[in-house]
């Protein structure tokens, strides 16, 4: 039986690790932490299933705002200037990528197909793993002040119709119903009902992890360090515990995915998006219905297990520099703001914040497919702001691969030589 090492155990790391063991091949998962834990993206991400996530991040005019972006380090896409030298090149990819209509439009057409379904595939995946509480398949609505801010966002609402997205919009009245501990500042409402949202992303990673290896996969607590390939043909991953017999490996390990990619041939422009959440541990007594992602604010709102989270904020400044927490402050202030019911005298410790690192590439589509210099090194990193929603179709693309079939999507847009 040949023998898959995945590397990684983040949700993308797990659903490889499910589909391989699905395949028939023998499986062990290398990850140096707790599966879910903290220092995970799919521990602190905005909970979302979005299959609406097609947008890139960056679209036509962002280039415009880059001053902006360097002399304001509280704002919700900010640049800091000491890192700027090495963050140059990947951000003028990351600009030129959606410079256009007819790029952004490239950008969705592609990654529509990752994400389409989600929600149910992820609910069938979840009830297996005995978490089926998690996962929800209500919808998601992004909140405007007015029907004016709406159109001021027709270019992605006009792209993702292109893709097959359908909503619903809520006027004043009807959104007041749905959500009635809203703010009155918000007058309009774009509902997708084919949207979910997961109520813990690090609990579900832990239990799919757990899956797994209730399936006959070996947890191997070590970082990989690189392969060893010999005729062309992986033989071992190098990793801090020493080598690994291997005959096929997935580099699922997120933002420290690149040095091992580039062991293998394809030098990916990866940067952390450093992203931020604000839980308000418990229950206020005022919360969304809906996940919601108020336009004011470019965050997203769901109420968890936990509690109330609040997520977004993008911040480019590597992977070494220290959280700046006055952006998880933001974050709080705006889910206080959007919810005037929530008390005002909550002393800080009903408040948890984190940071943590959205692993992008400059045209914000994952890389997924066979690496450049082994067909047995398989990429599947690279999501950004898609990771949560985007790795049920990403894992079963991998199981395909790993057992020479066409995947059920067209994985061209997502190679590493791309770049």
């Amino acid at each position: 039986m040949a023998h898959v090492v995945v590397i990684g155990a983040g949700v993308v790391g797990a659903m490889a690790a499910l589909n391989a063991l699905s395949e028939g091949f023998e499986v062990s998962i290398m990850e140096p932490a707790t599966p879910g834990g903290e220092q995970a993206a799919s521990y602190g991400n905005g909970c979302w299933l979005s299959p609406m996530s097609v947008i890139p991040p960056a679209t036509p005019g962002t280039w415009k705002k880059v001053p902006q972006f360097l002399a304001d380090p509280l704002g919700p896409l900010a640049v800091n200037w000491r890192y700027l030298p090495r963050a140059l090149p990947w951000l003028a990819g990351y600009l030129l990528a959606g410079a256009t209509e007819a790029r952004v439009m490239k950008h969705a057409e592609a990654i529509a197909p990752l994400l389409r379904g989600a929600p149910a595939i992820h609910k069938a995946i979840a009830d297996e793993a005995g978490v089926g509480h998690l996962i929800h398949q209500r919808g998601a609505m992004y909140i405007y002040p007015n029907r004016a801010a709406f159109k001021a966002e027709a270019l992605a609402w006009r792209v993702r119709r292109r893709v097959g997205i359908e909503w619903r919009e809520i006027e004043a009245e009807e959104l007041r119903q749905r959500e009635p501990d809203l703010d009155r500042r918000y007058g309009f409402g774009v509902l997708v009902e084919a949207a979910g949202h997961c109520t813990d992303p690090g609990g579900y990673t832990a239990a799919l992890v757990a899956l797994a290896e209730a399936k006959g996969a070996k947890r191997i607590s070590a970082a990989a360090t690189g392969f060893r390939i010999e005729g062309g043909r992986l033989k071992a991953v190098r990793s801090s515990a020493g080598e690994v017999p291997a005959d096929r490996a997935v580099i699922a390990a997120g933002i420290r995915s690149k040095p091992l990619a580039k062991l293998v041939g394809d030098n990916v422009p990866l940067e952390s998006e450093r992203g931020y959440h604000a839980v308000l541990l418990g229950d206020a007594g005022a919360y969304p219905r809906t996940p919601l992602m108020p336009s004011d604010g470019k965050m997203g709102v769901v109420m968890t297990e936990a509690g109330l989270r609040a997520s977004g904020q993008v911040e480019i400044a590597g992977i070494e520099a220290e959280p700046n927490w006055k952006r998880a402050e933001i974050l709080r202030d705006h889910l206080l703001s959007s919810f005037p019911g929530l008390p005002r005298d909550l002393p800080a410790d009903r408040f948890k914040f984190w940071m943590g690192h959205r692993p992008s590439t400059t045209d914000g589509l994952p890389v997924i497919g066979a690496s450049r210099e082994c067909g047995d090194v398989l990429h599947a990193f690279g999501h950004g702001h898609t990771g949560l929603v985007g790795s049920a179709r990403t894992g079963r693309a991998i199981g395909a691969l790993l057992a020479r079939r066409a995947p059920e999507i067209d994985l061209r847009p997502f190679s590493a030589a791309r770049f």
